[in-house]
């Protein structure tokens, strides 16, 4: 298994979040005769060993040099010969030891090429086919992606997490459909309805300066995500005025000082996250925003643990995800998770996880995401609807990674099956 987005999570944070879940997952249920051979970055600290003092059974370690630092874009053509190379030792081991099958399964991007293994590869992003003018702009990124889609065409199977990802995996990089297998991911165990803690929202609220009442968007700030958009959306809402209810004209007024007090106009949208791990995206997210004149809606944070980030969620009036790119919903289901609806792009995997606990728009849209964040700041019937629905999603059954787990070792025992090589 190539684990090197561990020793890298800034550069892959739902890659190495996956990888790291998973096999956490793995070492708390132990199947008898499994093992891994892990693919390590060289000269890097070895995350495997905690996994493995866990009770993950590890047979053997393959380093392979910096290859991405040093040839950049070059990385992933490079990566695919390297890997061809440490498999083999992989296998000759493996034949040695007598293991009944073994396989190669990689989440990184980077794929053996003419594998001498069956492949498994997880396919969590897609960005760089879908949006290829910023993925794909040199000609070595092109190339590098041209091999890695030629090489995933030849894989055993291509797990994805989404049954809308699995359709663009087709399309996009022509993927036969009878070698996808969608394994939905699961949420972290800290977002769960109780997230709310009073004590940590009031020590965040305090840290960040944030107002009572919040959207919240998570992720990084890339190309994926489409802030310009929400930038767009918050400026047209600030031309606007914020609405009267009928029945506050029939108080005198003492209602809509109630609401304004309670409801300020425009809303702020907290963009945890955003900032990146030590505030190295904060002047370019800053210099977007006061380019928009929505500087003073927006509130930054640096990556946030788990449990920060689930308290921060559960005080949220709604989750906001604008993409142009979404292979996982994966921050859409830390929000339900929590109870909260969410305000997202009809892109990738968003709608399916979403469904009726939020409002969908179309992509790059300000005007329909205005009307959107609109509906649910005010709290109207669509508010009241998603919010409800929202909140049924969370408190019913949560897939967990013990469920991943266990549908990942299916895939396995299918490949191996199928071509055992």
């Amino acid at each position: 298994m190539d684990v090197r987005p561990l020793q890298e999570r800034h550069r892959a944070p739902i890659t190495a979040a996956y990888l790291d879940r998973l096999l956490k997952a793995f070492a708390a249920d132990p199947v008898p005769g499994e093992s891994f051979a892990f693919v390590l970055r060289g000269i890097r600290d070895d995350p495997t060993a905690a996994l493995e003092a866990a009770g993950l059974p590890v047979a053997a370690r393959r380093h392979l040099p910096p290859t991405s630092r040093l040839f950049r874009s070059a990385g992933l053509t490079l990566d695919a010969f390297l890997l061809r190379g440490a498999e083999v030792g992989v296998a000759a081991g493996a034949e040695d030891s007598g293991a009944a099958g073994t396989l190669y399964h990689t989440a990184g991007g980077a794929v053996p090429i003419a594998s001498g293994l069956p492949v498994v590869a997880t396919l969590l992003d897609l960005a760089p086919w879908e949006l290829p003018q910023r993925y794909a702009a040199t000609t070595a990124a092109r190339f590098g992606h041209r091999l890695r889609a030629r090489n995933l065409r030849d894989a055993a199977r291509v797990i994805v997490a989404s049954g809308a990802t699995a359709e663009a995996a087709r399309r996009l990089l022509h993927l036969p459909e009878e070698r996808l297998a969608v394994v939905p991911l699961a949420v972290d165990p800290a977002f769960r309805p109780l997230a709310a803690d009073p004590e940590r929202s009031a020590v965040l609220r305090a840290r960040f300066d944030l107002p009572p009442r919040y959207l919240v968007f998570a992720g990084r700030y890339d190309a994926r995500k489409d802030l310009a958009t929400l930038f767009a959306a918050l400026a047209a809402l600030r031309e606007q005025t914020a609405s009267v209810p009928a029945a506050v004209d029939r108080t005198g007024g003492r209602n809509r000082r109630a609401r304004d007090k309670a409801r300020p106009w425009p809303p702020v949208v907290v963009l945890a996250g955003a900032a990146g791990d030590g505030h190295e995206d904060s002047p370019a997210v800053a210099r977007s925003a006061r380019r928009a004149g929505v500087a003073d809606l927006i509130r930054l944070t640096p990556q946030l643990g788990a449990r920060d980030l689930a308290a921060l969620q559960a005080g949220a009036v709604a989750h906001v995800q604008p993409a142009l790119s979404d292979g996982t919903g994966l921050a859409a289901s830390e929000a339900l998770a929590v109870g909260i609806p969410v305000i997202c792009s009809r892109v990738g995997a968003l709608p399916e996880t979403v469904g009726a606990a939020g409002i969908i728009v179309e992509p790059a849209d300000p005007a329909r995401l205005a009307t959107a964040l609109r509906a649910m700041w005010e709290g109207g019937s669509v508010a009241r609807q998603v919010t409800r629905r929202a909140r049924q999603r969370a408190d019913g059954p949560q897939r967990t990674w013990a469920d991943v787990a266990r549908e990942t070792r299916a895939v396995y025992a299918a490949v191996l099956t199928t071509d055992p090589r």
